[in-house]
């Protein structure tokens, strides 16, 4: 997670989409240019099973474009699990102890859902995506691994929230040096070269490890089908989440990315999206300026 550097200009290396191999399968670039509405975005999500649905987190737009793609996604009988980034995994056995509970459109329960959310989210973008959950009755899933796990695997290592069978299920044990290498570019870029090397290391792995944590949190779902709501960075098939999930289960992914369209999008891979949207601009004061301002390290990926 790193603030609105990742949602704005730390996009090139970590949160943007270059060109993307198309659903079909072809090494072909997806259109900058392609129409950003919801029964297009619908559409790529219904090709696959498994959505990995990026978003850059205050983008007002994007959130409401994504929620009229999902209500569009359950009006033609898919029943996905609902994974969320804004959970904290912790939150699992309390989110079910409220559905259990849940009535379709019941204030007070998406009131009580949002209560379990991480701190610093807008929790009105999200409101909708409850909503349509518990009209649905689909599985909520907390995703997310904690800032409080992720601040100790930065500050002591993976040791330190998972044990030896766990880092080896996760895929953390061995971890290749070219994931590491590639994530330390991915966070100075993504802080504008703000950030001193040797913190480097320690940010890459926190976000490796939510990488980890995601993956294996819609891990139950994954047959079912099940739409991941997160940033565009851990949706990223190179680094992202996508390389914590089993190698058969590979192709039934599609890892979708919405991108500003001030964005430079064109320094990734392409293979790091099978898709790519050019969304409207939220405005924002500068995350560059005001890192250089503050001299800090913020929030998300």
């Amino acid at each position: 997670m790193v603030g609105h550097l990742a949602m704005r200009r730390g996009f090139r290396l970590r949160c943007a989409a270059a060109g993307a191999v198309l659903l079909a399968g072809c090494a072909a670039r997806t259109a900058h240019d392609a129409p950003f509405d919801a029964a297009a975005l619908a559409a790529q999500m219904m090709r696959r099973p498994i959505v990995l649905l990026g978003e850059i987190h205050d983008n007002t737009q994007q959130h409401a474009v994504r929620s009229e793609a999902l209500a569009l996604v359950l009006q033609g009988g898919a029943r996905p699990a609902l994974a969320f980034e804004q959970f904290d995994r912790e939150r699992q056995s309390e989110i079910d102890r409220v559905i259990k509970d849940a009535r379709a459109h019941d204030v007070d329960t998406v009131d009580r859902l949002v209560a379990l959310g991480g701190r610093g989210w807008d929790w009105r973008l999200y409101r909708p995506f409850l909503e349509l959950a518990l009209q649905y009755q689909l599985p909520i899933v907390a995703a997310n691994l904690s800032r409080a796990d992720a601040m100790r695997v930065s500050k002591e290592g993976f040791g330190a929230v998972f044990d030896a069978d766990e880092q080896r299920r996760l895929g953390l044990d061995p971890l290749p040096d070219s994931l590491l290498q590639a994530q330390e570019q991915a966070v100075d870029e993504g802080h504008c070269h703000q950030m001193e090397q040797e913190m480097l290391p320690a940010v890459a792995r926190a976000q490796i490890a939510r990488d980890a944590t995601l993956a294996e949190g819609i891990g139950p779902y994954l047959q079912r089908g099940v739409i991941l709501l997160t940033g565009n960075g851990h949706a990223r098939r190179d680094i992202g989440v996508p390389r914590f999930l089993p190698a058969q289960q590979q192709q039934r992914v599609v890892s979708i990315a919405l991108i500003e369209r001030d964005t430079e999008a064109d320094a990734l891979p392409g293979d790091a999206y099978d898709v790519m949207f050019r969304t409207p601009v939220q405005p924002r004061p500068d995350p560059c300026q005001a890192l250089k301002d503050k001299g800090d390290v913020p929030g998300r990926m």
